[in-house]
């Protein structure tokens, strides 16, 4: 998955891009953390009734110069990509996901289309 400025999760039918009033500071006070080459990273669990719960997560992955980014739900090792929108038991992984989204939508992190 290559760096965009523009993501869709598969079965979402908003469009993200990041916000122009991108801060750093608000990128930690979230809980993102940073690699040794700079690049923002965002893991949570997608499971409602345990966050330390191994299944599948929302990451979000941000170059330092907020100029792109990546962002997807995927399994539990992070290596296999994730649809939680089209089986209905996964509705509880909905609900956080849009949860997780609207934070970010709120403090400026994404902008949605």
């Amino acid at each position: 998955m290559a760096f965009t400025k523009e993501v869709t999760i598969a079965g979402d039918p908003h469009v993200y891009r990041l916000s122009e009033n991108l801060k750093r500071y608000t990128l930690t006070d979230l809980g993102f953390t940073t690699k040794n080459n700079g690049t923002f990273i965002l893991e949570r669990s997608l499971d409602a009734t345990s966050p330390y719960k191994q299944g599948i997560k929302l990451k979000i992955m941000i170059k330092p110069d907020f100029s792109a980014f990546k962002m997807s739900t995927v399994t539990a090792n992070g290596m296999q990509k994730a649809n939680i929108f089209k089986r209905e038991q996964d509705q509880p992984l909905v609900e956080q996901y849009h949860f997780i989204i609207d934070q970010l939508l709120e403090r400026e992190v994404l902008v949605q289309e």
